[in-house]
């Protein structure tokens, strides 16, 4: 019986079943609150390299894809060694602003611990993010013990395409019917499409709600407390 399951039963609680074996999340935008740091991030590296800076919508909307990606449409045509300075400037940025946690969304925090109740289920990041951003994230508030495995787009293939939904699979074990992937952007919704996998799409997060049902989720959360009671009914 893991920690949770014994509090509940102590309790006197009914344990909750999930719809899935394997939930996987997308990070920015889905768990955390933190996409206006990344366009404040973004547009202070352009800024400092004096380039043309691009419009907070513009920094939105590539939220979620993998840095190379998101640079590719910010900045077209820049060449590898731009590209380079402009991943060392806003990493930078980013690590200075990130002393200070960006914060969950509201509810997140109570809505893992009761998935996490469920010990037929299992929880998963597939994130833009890189390994280093992601493993800092994690090891706030300690909630790296939330998730059982991690996919980053540094480590394999950019959203939208499916590769990091596959591996994370084949490291679990499940087949992508026993699965669910869930987002705030096209990027998420369609790499799971690709694959035949349900994903539900949040709308508070980045990416518009007509935009986000062009992927046609299975679910639409506009809070992740509503999210969470879908995946436990």
């Amino acid at each position: 019986m893991t920690k949770a399951e014994a509090s509940a039963d102590r309790r006197g609680l009914a344990v909750p079943r999930c719809r899935y074996r394997l939930v996987i999340f997308d990070w920015d935008g889905t768990l955390m609150d933190s996409a206006e740091r990344i366009v404040a991030c973004m547009q202070t590296a352009a800024r400092e390299l004096q380039w043309g800076v691009p419009s907070a919508a513009a920094v939105r909307d590539i939220i979620g894809l993998g840095l190379p990606e998101a640079m590719d449409r910010l900045f077209p045509g820049i060449t590898s060694d731009e590209q380079d300075r402009l991943r060392e400037t806003y990493g930078h940025q980013f690590r200075v602003a990130d002393r200070i946690p960006a914060p969950f969304f509201p509810g997140v925090v109570q809505g893992i611990e009761r998935l996490r109740l469920d010990p037929t289920c299992r929880l998963a990041v597939a994130t833009g993010k890189s390994r280093r951003g992601l493993d800092r994230a994690l090891n706030h508030d300690a909630c790296g013990e939330w998730f059982v495995a991690s996919r980053t787009a540094d480590l394999t293939r950019s959203k939208p395409h499916p590769q990091m939904l596959e591996e994370l699979l084949i490291e679990c074990e499940v087949t992508a019917e026993e699965a669910v992937m869930i987002g705030d952007t096209e990027y998420d919704l369609e790499m799971a499409r690709a694959i035949g996998m349900d994903r539900v799409a949040v709308t508070y997060g980045v990416h518009e709600r007509e935009r986000l049902l062009r992927s046609e989720p299975r679910f639409v959360a506009e809070d992740f407390p509503s999210l969470v009671e879908w995946l436990l009914a």
